[in-house]
């Protein structure tokens, strides 16, 4: 036997709560943007993927305050369409979780979290060192549906601590690589340091 919710029918607080609770666990973009001043502003986001490899896209999904006006990620995407999506490690998790802290418009969460900037190459965003992934972006396209903001953007560059891949053939070593995963609101996360292997179906 089994339980039934009408998502549809109730979509809000108690869809997103068993949602968030069961699609699990999810990566984590902790995403760098610049506003029209300069500041640099990061914020976190599990509702986050990669979409394709041609072109290599990735979605996410800024949300709104509760005024309904954009909030600083989703207001400067729409200005200047670039970011950088961070993935993050145990030894960052906690600086991370710093930049979900809700702080007035024009002020950056980078100095309180510890983060170290560094330049990019291909957008004015700028990377957070410690960070052991970082991917230059720039939007493709900006939808809402409902009051869902979906973000496509488009990977153009790739930082990788040095060790996580092997530059001769890009496989990740997840000896030296272990990120971390969302679980529910608003405190679980989960490690990916206790993994197996399956073997994946061959053709008879």
């Amino acid at each position: 036997m089994s339980l039934r919710f009408d998502v549809a029918a109730h979509p809000g607080a108690l869809a997103y709560k068993l949602l968030a609770g069961l699609v699990v666990p999810r990566p984590i973009a902790l995403v760098t943007t610049i506003d029209a001043a300069g500041v640099v502003n990061a914020a976190p986001f599990s509702f986050f993927n990669v979409m394709g490899a041609e072109p290599a896209i990735a979605v996410f999904a800024p949300a709104d305050r509760d005024d309904g006006t954009p909030k600083d990620t989703a207001a400067n995407l729409l200005a200047n369409g670039e970011c950088v999506i961070h993935l993050c490690d145990e030894a960052v998790a906690a600086m991370m979780v710093e930049c979900a802290r809700p702080l007035p418009p024009g002020v950056s969460e980078v100095p309180r979290a510890g983060f170290t900037l560094a330049p990019s190459e291909r957008v004015r965003s700028p990377r957070l060192a410690e960070c052991p992934v970082a991917l230059e972006c720039r939007v493709l396209d900006i939808r809402k549906y409902g009051e869902n903001r979906l973000v496509v953007v488009e990977i153009l560059l790739a930082h990788v601590r040095e060790g996580v891949a092997d530059p001769s053939t890009w496989k990740v070593d997840y000896a030296q690589y272990a990120p971390i995963g969302r679980l529910n609101s608003p405190d679980g996360y989960a490690r990916t340091t206790d993994r197996f292997t399956l073997r994946f179906p061959s053709e008879d």
